[in-house]
């Protein structure tokens, strides 16, 4: 067997922890909306409702009435509660990580996990799926299992950018007021784009952060560079990445060896065996050592299929 089973502490304490993150995900998304604040701001006789957003920008709601009265007291009221829940849920995940941290409940890599947790708290996290090796993390994780460590070895993540979805993801990033080795550098500050390799971003230990993309289809720009930034990335058409770009997404929350928590976005273990699988006998300029490593993860995803450990 290429993987065995967590033990059945690790596998409680991954549910519960996973029933807290998600719930303090839930909450955090709602309290986003309740950003900012309202007053009542008073020119010449009369008092208006004022709404203020986190960048300061306000917005008059109308003029002090029964109905904004209302208004601004359901606002005031909602905002503490959720505020009130967050903060607990925000205690609660901490001792989830603690927990995950001592019975070893994950093993990504830490900055992995901080990647993608950026990702999200940006709302660039749709955007992009993880491909290639680290989508086993995700496999194993929904499965309750450890992979053997020789089929997860490498040093770099790749990240398939949807080309779909251009329009949304620069009116996001244009939000930002950053690129997006801008926010990669949120994560590790020595993120730099690789001299020769415009695609990917290295940090100062050597690990590697590759962006890929379909083969232009329709309108798709190319070449394309993801900001104006000149020091910016520009995703590298992979070979049949239109296949993986409009596959069935697999999201799964995995774990950092230190406890942390993300979500990942990935492709269906099904999608995942055939493409490693072509890659192995189709891909002609493939070094050989890639190639059994592609025939052994899909085989193990295969098996974890074959057992009803993963759908």
């Amino acid at each position: 067997m290429d993987y065995i089973a967590l033990s059945d502490q690790a596998v409680r304490q991954n549910i519960d922890a996973l029933t807290v993150f998600t719930e303090f995900v839930r909450v955090q998304a709602l309290a986003a909306g309740y950003a900012g604040g309202m007053y009542w701001k008073r020119h010449a006789a009369r008092e208006y409702l004022v709404k203020t957003a986190p960048n300061n920008r306000q917005q008059r709601l109308g003029l002090r009435t029964p109905e904004s009265e209302l208004i601004f007291q359901e606002f005031m009221r909602r905002k503490r509660e959720l505020e009130e829940r967050l903060a607990s849920l925000r205690l609660a995940l901490r001792e989830a990580e603690r927990l995950n941290k001592a019975l070893k409940v994950g093993r990504v890599p830490t900055l992995v996990v901080s990647l993608l947790h950026t990702l999200e708290k940006a709302r660039l996290g749709e955007f992009f799926t993880v491909v290639g090796t680290h989508a086993l993390y995700a496999y194993e994780a929904a499965a309750g299992v450890r992979i053997l460590p020789g089929a997860l070895a490498t040093r770099d993540v790749d990240l398939l950018w949807d080309a779909r979805k251009r329009v949304q993801f620069m009116t996001e990033l244009e939000r930002l007021d950053t690129s997006i080795l801008g926010v990669l550098q949120r994560v590790d500050a020595t993120f730099e784009r690789k001299e020769g390799q415009l695609e990917t971003a290295i940090n100062a230990k050597g690990f590697e952060v590759d962006f890929l993309r379909r083969q232009p289809v329709d309108d798709d720009p190319h070449p394309f560079r993801f900001s104006a930034n000149e020091d910016d990335l520009w995703p590298v058409q992979a070979v049949r990445a239109a296949v993986l770009t409009s596959a069935p997404q697999f999201e799964q929350v995995v774990t950092a060896a230190n406890g942390q928590m993300a979500l990942m976005r990935t492709v269906s273990p099904q999608t995942f065996v055939a493409f490693k699988r072509w890659m192995a006998a189709q891909v002609e300029q493939r070094a050989p050592f890639k190639r059994q490593r592609d025939l052994k993860q899909a085989q193990i995803v295969q098996d974890l299929l074959d057992a009803n450990l993963l759908t």
